[in-house]
């Protein structure tokens, strides 16, 4: 049968800039997975409390939040080559700072600017592939670019505790250097240096605004278990932030050319779809980081069993993926969220329930059924958040779904390690695994709030 006007596969001369595009979304999807598994491995190998390890994939996270503005403009200012080739080298150098950290502090400043270089990468990618590939090729284009994604995810944990315990854990970031070494050689080959005439004034008031905000409340939240911060301390940085954010909104309604309008919240739809998002997303999103934790430190689990535990959920994740349109056609948006929410927060309460002789076939089980529901619940909430947007406003709502997206993945492991710390000097330091199991039941339990949110979306929304 041959392809459809509107869906046609893609032609030869653009699979090396898709293939491109796919290597960095592959590298920013491993970078976010294969650290995960080595968390114990590096805070051995620094002198640090394998508790406290969460600040690594924090500053990581909510450096690539703060940094998603930000990618759009310079891409259309300085032309998407340059700034994907940039991105490219920017990533790869700090993933060399990394492997060569011989502190804590040196490793968070490298992941902040990997973190950097990461907000750059997929934006635009992906922006590139929206300007060059015609739009009759473009869902190929990005379905491929997909699977990339996907792969990073799925070989990252296993890979990350592999090197760990049978290399170093300095692999887990050198495996960057030869990637982006090809990625830095095709771009000037596969991706032309497409810019905008007209580009408007970046609204540098209001992104610093958006920084003081994320930055004052995700660090007030993993401040608040550390003995080195008085308690004032954190609640000052929880105020600022909140403070921050109320300012940004006032800019975004009165600045014309505020990053993000206040005219995007207009829609209800797009409303409860970033606050459902927000709230959903610090469960399920700490869970990558809190279960090879406690697999690891409570469970006395080697880290390449570890990583082999966690494929599991990556493959429930894909299996889940033909069956979602059909269940959100058949039950609708608001059925299927309220249900699959609480849902999810059930199954991360549930896996309090499990111990270190629990039979792996069953925590396999546990893990797939968990992938499962995620990925119904990223994908459902994603899809309703920007389905009613106007064309005029589809960029920037997309821009700022995929900044609270990361933000709610910093703030959601900065809150799972410090609950893990306050059980865990509540219940003293030979009782970790009650500290895992009480830290996943409140963090379960959020997801209350989330499903209260999508409880509001009007009965009548479909896809």
């Amino acid at each position: 049968m041959n392809a459809t006007p509107s869906h046609q596969a893609l032609t030869p001369e653009f699979r090396l800039l898709v293939l491109l595009v796919s290597i960095g979304f592959f590298m920013q999807g491993l970078d976010s997975t294969i650290i995960n598994t080595a968390l114990p491995a590096i805070a051995l190998n620094l002198g640090e409390d394998p508790l406290r390890m969460h600040s690594v994939v924090v500053a990581y996270v909510l450096s690539v939040a703060a940094c998603i503005p930000l990618s759009g403009w310079l891409a259309d200012r300085y032309g998407v080559r340059n700034i994907y080739f940039a991105a490219i080298i920017i990533f790869a150098l700090a993933s060399l700072g990394c492997a060569f950290s011989h502190n804590l502090n040196e490793l968070l400043i490298y992941r902040v600017l990997q973190g950097f270089g990461g907000a750059l990468l997929l934006p635009v990618g992906r922006l590139a592939l929206l300007k060059i590939i015609p739009r009759t090729q473009f869902l190929a284009a990005m379905s491929l670019m997909s699977l990339a994604g996907l792969m990073g995810p799925l070989i990252g944990p296993t890979l990350g505790g592999w090197m760990a315990e049978y290399l170093s854990w300095q692999w887990v970031f050198f495996i960057n250097i030869p990637i982006g070494i090809l990625g830095a050689l095709l771009t000037f080959k596969a991706m032309p240096n497409v810019t905008e005439p007209e580009v408007a004034a970046f609204d540098f008031g209001g992104f610093i605004l958006l920084i003081f905000a994320m930055v004052s409340l995700c660090l007030g939240i993993e401040n608040f278990a550390s003995p080195q911060y008085p308690i004032w301390w954190s609640l000052g940085l929880i105020f600022v932030g909140i403070i921050s954010s109320f300012i940004y909104a006032y800019h975004a309604h009165t600045h014309q050319n505020a990053l993000f309008r206040s005219r995007l919240f207009n829609n209800k739809i797009f409303t409860l779809g970033i606050l459902g998002n927000f709230f959903a997303r610090l469960g399920g999103n700490a869970m990558p980081f809190l279960l090879p934790l406690m697999l690891q430190v409570a469970f006395g689990f080697e880290p390449f069993i570890t990583g082999l535990l966690m494929i599991p959920t990556v493959l429930g994740s894909l299996a889940s993926k033909p069956i979602i349109r059909p269940i959100i056609q058949y039950f609708g948006y608001r059925r299927v969220l309220v249900v699959n929410t609480l849902l999810v927060g059930i199954c991360i309460a549930s896996f309090a329930l499990t111990t270190a002789e629990t039979p792996i076939w069953l925590r396999a089980i546990h893990f797939f059924v968990f992938g499962i529901l995620n990925s119904l619940q990223f994908v459902s909430m994603n899809t309703l958040t920007l389905k009613d947007l106007t064309q005029q406003d589809a960029s920037s709502g997309n821009s700022f779904l995929s900044m609270i997206m990361m933000l709610s993945m910093s703030i959601g492991v900065a809150l799972a390690g410090t609950l893990v710390n306050m059980f865990s000097a509540y219940f003293g330091a030979d009782q970790l695994d009650l500290a895992f199991h009480t830290a996943l039941m409140c963090l379960g339990c959020i997801n209350v709030i989330a499903a209260y949110i999508f409880w509001n979306i009007p009965k009548n929304v479909s896809v």
